[in-house]
């Protein structure tokens, strides 16, 4: 993967802008907020592919390794079993996977592609699932096709893959916290949408 471009000095992600300009004037006026350090924020955002045919060929994790650098902007590390599991035909360390941890300007620049470009070309979808929260103030999805991503070419993918998206934020309160991502553009049903398709796959 080549390393990224040099930056301006004074480069800032266009919805990390947002958020503070726009998004936490909404949010302490909505909550009431005394201090500003209560404001809630996105603290990080967790993308992880599970391959299961990795058993039986390694280089599907390098390959699903290599589409999600493409689609983080990141090097991603590969997840191996904790332990072996011999009905499945695991052993303790194999590649099983792979995930990557984005902060800062590269999390809000994915959460930008995600909400932008990456949702709308899901077929047939119809918003996300206000529910799936942990109940600490972190949401969770999935994607069943990371084609959607505008960083992978369709005619160069070895196969499609599915992945889970976990944003964390710094609230532990779930109606907080959705009240952030539905601020920064995350489709959910309005509160008065009784009929939205809430399925929660975001793919």
């Amino acid at each position: 993967m080549a390393p990224p471009a040099p930056r301006p000095a004074d480069y800032k992600p266009r919805l990390k802008s947002y958020y503070e300009d726009v998004v936490r004037a909404q949010l302490k006026e909505k909550f009431s907020y005394a201090n500003p350090m209560q404001i809630p924020k996105i603290d990080k955002i967790v993308l992880n592919m599970g391959v299961g045919e990795a058993v039986a060929d390694k280089k599907k994790v390098e390959s699903a390794a290599g589409d999600l650098a493409l689609i983080a902007g990141q090097r991603p590390v590969i997840t191996r079993a904790r332990k072996s599991i011999a009905g499945f035909k695991v052993r303790e360390g194999m590649a099983l996977g792979t995930k990557v941890t984005l902060r800062g300007d590269r999390m809000y620049e994915f959460l930008d592609r995600l909400v932008t470009i990456a949702m709308p070309r899901i077929k047939d979808f119809r918003g996300l699932n206000p529910k799936s929260f942990d109940g600490r103030g972190n949401y969770a999805l999935g994607i069943k096709e990371h084609i959607v991503f505008p960083e992978i070419d369709y005619d160069k993918v070895d196969e499609v893959w599915g992945m889970d998206v976990v944003v964390c934020t710094t609230s532990n309160n779930d109606d907080e916290a959705r009240e952030l991502l539905r601020a920064m553009n995350f489709p959910f049903p309005k509160p008065a949408e009784k009929n939205a398709d809430t399925s929660g796959e975001s793919a």
